[in-house]
């Protein structure tokens, strides 16, 4: 089943749960007792149905059974700060045994075996900016090429060698982007489209996140980021190779000139978790893929395989329209 992805930014609302649904309430000066049907309800989503909630507006209220209610449903929170890019979250924690026997592989790992997995993940995030940059031939190669040459540890740091090349010719014919283009993650006064950036990275980040909590895995627990402030340190690592995937997405709204970061855009970018993707032989959406990248991350650890099965989507097979079918 597919997870949804809910973000409310357009009015303050109120939060609360009732056999099982989230509901989604116009905020009043005091919280109503709920009648059976209450005149202000903006919406009502099952629970076992949300992945992500990313609330951005800051009158928004909740009640503390709501976020119980979604922690219990397996949902992550993720709170956006008054610049409206997200600035915490809110993820259930994995229980019984299963913590103890993932934190027994991660604490186990070897050195060499945390070098081969994040040279996998550096580059397959080479091969999917080189993808990025069909529209430039040689800039495209010259990333695959760097890709391949990627040795374990990645000690030349090809990672940043292959971002010096990447980021200016990305948004090059985009009219609206400042010349060179730089990147400035988390950087208020950046140029657009670092806050488009930013906020797609967090949303993917959450998901991988709350993936990473609901396999058992430690997230402060990182293969090569090691931060004593930062709590998800391993969603960092394994988010790098799905980066790209919303580096094509903001081009391709820089490219129409949506460079602010209103409620259709960031709408625009909370869609990808449900982009379609492929872990290995299998075919489907982001969000879906995502527990099986983490599953294929706890069997590399633990020697059962070798290949790191990262979500891929620039080399997927064209959809062909069915036969007596016009397109679209």
């Amino acid at each position: 089943m597919i997870r949804r992805t809910v973000e409310i930014s357009r009015e303050p609302c109120h939060l609360a749960v009732r056999d099982g649904q989230l509901l989604i309430l116009r905020r009043e000066r005091e919280a109503p007792r709920l009648p059976a049907h209450p005149p202000n309800l903006v919406g009502s989503i099952p629970l076992e149905d949300l992945g992500v909630l990313m609330v951005d507006e800051r009158d928004t209220t909740y009640t503390h059974a709501v976020l119980a209610a979604m922690a219990e449903a397996g949902a992550a929170v993720v709170i956006c700060g008054r610049d409206h890019l997200p600035s915490a979250m809110l993820l259930p924690l994995s229980g019984g045994s299963l913590v103890l026997d993932r934190l027994d592989v991660q604490l186990g790992v070897s050195k060499p075996r945390r070098k081969q997995v994040w040279t996998q993940v550096v580059s397959a995030k080479i091969e999917g900016q080189a993808a990025n940059l069909g529209h430039k031939r040689s800039e495209s190669e010259m990333l695959r090429a760097l890709a391949r040459s990627v040795r374990s540890g990645d000690p030349e740091n090809t990672e940043a060698h292959a971002a010096q090349r990447y980021w200016p010719a990305l948004f090059e014919d985009c009219p609206l982007v400042q010349q060179p283009f730089r990147r400035r993650p988390g950087d208020r006064e950046a140029s657009v489209p670092n806050n488009l950036l930013d906020y797609g990275y967090a949303a993917v980040r959450a998901a991988l996140a709350r993936a990473i909590v609901s396999a058992g895995l430690l997230p402060a627990l990182g293969v090569k980021h090691r931060r004593r402030d930062n709590a998800f340190c391993l969603a960092d690592d394994l988010v790098e190779p799905l980066r790209p995937l919303v580096d094509a997405r903001v081009r391709r709204l820089a490219l129409e000139n949506r460079v602010g970061l209103d409620q259709p855009t960031k709408a625009e970018l909370l869609v990808l978790l449900t982009a379609p993707v492929r872990v290995g032989e299998a075919i489907g959406p982001l969000y879906a893929a995502l527990p099986r990248y983490v599953a294929s991350f706890i069997r590399v650890l633990s020697g059962a395989e070798s290949r790191l099965a990262v979500p891929r989507w620039w080399d997927l097979p064209e959809v062909v329209p069915p036969p007596g079918k016009d397109e679209a």
